[in-house]
């Protein structure tokens, strides 16, 4: 099955814009699943989206509701908050550069691979990938995709590009208050000794491929089992009802980069975040109007 683009639009380096899509790279349905079935009747367990002393509602009639106090909501109809402009719905722009060991594991939330949109971006695609290789940096920008603005983390990734979706800072639970009752004392000489010893002959290169979920190994043996066995109870549960690219390709690519690596001071940008263009760039540069713009809470979870 061909994967599906999960978002349409455009990496932005200063004045080189590169259409883009990305991709999950993860895969849907590797393990096993179950459906809730109701024994006696044999039919499958529906979930319906229902109201006191109404019952079953339609999807059209809901709508947006955040918590102000108890029992009380604010209520939004679904265009108004599709109405919320942010440039980021088009455009990742890499705004920062850090080391690719300098971002904590805790951080990291969902990787997908980032495909150029035609032949036309490849150029652009392999410069930027080959520079964040040469340089060992991971660019950080943000884009908004399933009604939500994620910090993304770009860096190379075999042949091509990886995107990785970053926690916000406050969506962590700080570590200390976790550990503050673990004593702070220093380990027995001894067991550090023998323990040190143990990690020493198991350490070896990473391969992901040595490791298998042998939960599901075991659920796939046993629903063979099942399956092939007459006594195992079946039953026939009836089923019931059920952006466009990011512009043109940079033309002279390398006009661009020497543009942009004026525009931002030369060599010593210093990690700064590079400044806004108030101008038209080269080709497939768009404005930059309202890139800083964040919701300034993401308050309650809604209704």
């Amino acid at each position: 099955m061909a994967s599906r683009a999960v978002w349409k639009g455009q990496i932005r380096l200063s004045l080189v814009s590169i259409p883009v899509e990305l991709h999950s790279a993860t895969k849907p349905g590797a393990r096993v699943s179950f459906r809730q079935i109701h024994g006696p009747s044999g039919q499958r367990v529906r979930y319906e989206k229902t109201v006191p002393g109404i019952g079953p509602v339609k999807n059209e009639d809901i709508l947006k509701g955040y918590e102000l106090d108890d029992d009380e909501y604010l209520l939004l109809e679904p265009e108004e908050i599709d109405e919320i402009k942010l440039e980021t719905k088009k455009t990742l722009e890499l705004v920062q550069f850090v080391g690719g060991c300098e971002i904590p594991p805790l951080y990291f939330d969902r990787p997908y691979y980032v495909l150029p949109s035609d032949e036309l971006a490849e150029d652009a695609y392999r410069v930027v990938r080959d520079a964040l290789r040469k340089a060992d940096k991971v660019g950080l920008g943000q884009l908004t995709m399933r009604g939500k603005e994620y910090l993304c983390a770009l860096k190379p990734c075999n042949d091509g590009l990886l995107l990785e979706t970053l926690k916000y800072a406050d969506e962590l639970r700080q570590a200390e208050p976790m550990f503050s009752e673990i004593k702070d004392e220093t380990a027995d000489e001894d067991l550090l000794g023998v323990a040190t010893q143990l990690i020493e002959r198991k350490t070896a290169p990473f391969e992901a491929e040595a490791f298998r979920d042998r939960y599901d190994q075991a659920l796939r043996e046993l629903l063979e089992a099942k399956r092939k066995s007459r006594k195992t109870p079946r039953t026939t549960a009836e089923e019931g009802g059920k952006g466009a690219g990011g512009g043109e390709n940079v033309v002279d690519l390398m006009d661009a980069l020497k543009a942009s690596l004026k525009e931002s001071g030369g060599k010593g940008g210093g990690g700064r975040k590079p400044a806004k263009s108030s101008g038209a760039g080269s080709k497939g540069a768009s404005s930059k109007s309202g890139a800083s713009e964040k919701p300034s809470s993401r308050g309650k979870k809604s209704a």
